[in-house]
């Protein structure tokens, strides 16, 4: 009999962490409740020793109750995801718990950074783990069935909740509290884990990922910062002065429709841009790919593709850490 595949699971905290001694505690679990190591939270799903050979490690148990990673912890994760997949040749891939609220930008920058065709899955829970009706056990059983599963490699980083398999690049949160809280937006999701234990894949990943990236973060302990504006009707262009103040490395821009701003605020981004800011213009529909418009490339605007703004920042600093040139920044975001 073949030796089942080898996952680890690395737990960095969030709501799946999460246990209370009240099932209704399904809003209010931060305010009562406490975490969990991710060893704990294996316990309750024994059903994942059918599945592989599951070791644990928690990554960010001193950010727990933060729930949420973010630019300080990116590079090391990463690292760590990299360093597992390639010094240990029986480890078929990684699961990694993390909290809904940014697990969509978590996920994005592995799927840019780290340095495997093995699966990386990341996935997390809109209920507690001792909530009433809980998707942390199902959630995290599936990605340990994906990270297992030899037809999700080469495939970048996954994330997989309420059965869904979503890439990194495309999946973003759409509501708060809902068990389906997350969707690829026009693009359609990737597969499903299902209900007869079969992880099925209808689409490929078309945009370049992982290994095809010359984001290698060796010794980058701090990423680029990166800011981002929302553009509205009577948005102040003093908004944009106040930011450039701060000296961030780049601004993101959550535009209207497909780039649309008042003249002001865009002059406002000219000058950044013309004091060396690399500015990159999204749309805040959140769907549909931003055009490389005449008007936006003799401003020098860098276009974000049909990248959200929240994944454009992603991209930008992953960028910036490689090259501050427009043209090549104005290329990545046309490959990844």
């Amino acid at each position: 009999m073949a030796a089942k595949p080898k996952v680890m699971v690395l737990g960095t905290g969030g709501t799946i962490s999460y246990v209370t001694d009240d099932r209704l505690h399904l809003a209010t679990y931060s305010d009562h409740g406490t975490t969990v190591g991710v060893a704990e939270l294996l316990e309750r799903i024994p059903e994942a020793g059918q599945l592989a050979r599951v070791e644990s490690e928690d990554f960010f148990r001193e950010g727990y109750l933060q729930g949420y990673l973010g630019p300080g912890e990116w590079p090391a994760l990463a690292r760590r995801c990299t360093e597992l997949l390639r010094t240990d040749p029986d480890l078929a891939g990684i699961a990694i718990t993390h909290g809904s609220a940014f697990v969509e930008e978590t996920a994005y920058f592995l799927h840019l950074t780290v340095k495997s065709d093995k699966p990386v899955v990341l996935t997390a829970s809109l209920r507690p783990s001792t909530g009433l009706s809980t998707d942390a056990d199902s959630n995290l059983l599936d990605a340990i069935r994906i990270a297992a599963a030899p037809q999700a490699v080469g495939r970048g980083v996954l994330l997989v909740l309420n059965n869904e398999i979503h890439s990194a690049r495309d999946v973003i949160k759409r509501s708060a509290f809902r068990l389906e809280a997350f969707g690829p937006g026009e693009l359609g999701f990737l597969g499903y884990s299902d209900s007869d234990g079969q992880v099925v894949f209808y689409r490929s990943v078309e945009r370049a990922h992982t290994t095809r990236t010359p984001f290698d973060l060796v010794g980058v302990e701090q990423l680029p910062r990166v800011e981002i504006l929302f553009v509205y009707p009577g948005v102040d262009a003093r908004m944009v002065d106040a930011v450039v103040q701060t000296g961030p490395a780049g601004l993101v821009i959550a535009t209207g429709g497909g780039g649309s701003m008042p003249p002001d605020f865009r002059g406002a981004l000219a000058r950044a841009v013309r004091d060396g800011i690399p500015v990159v213009l999204s749309s805040r529909t959140g769907n549909g790919r931003l055009l490389e418009r005449p008007a936006f490339q003799e401003l020098g605007f860098i276009v974000g593709d049909n990248l959200a703004a929240q994944k454009a920042r992603i991209l930008l600093m992953v960028g910036l850490s490689v090259t501050k040139d427009r043209d090549e920044l104005q290329d990545y975001f046309r490959t990844y």
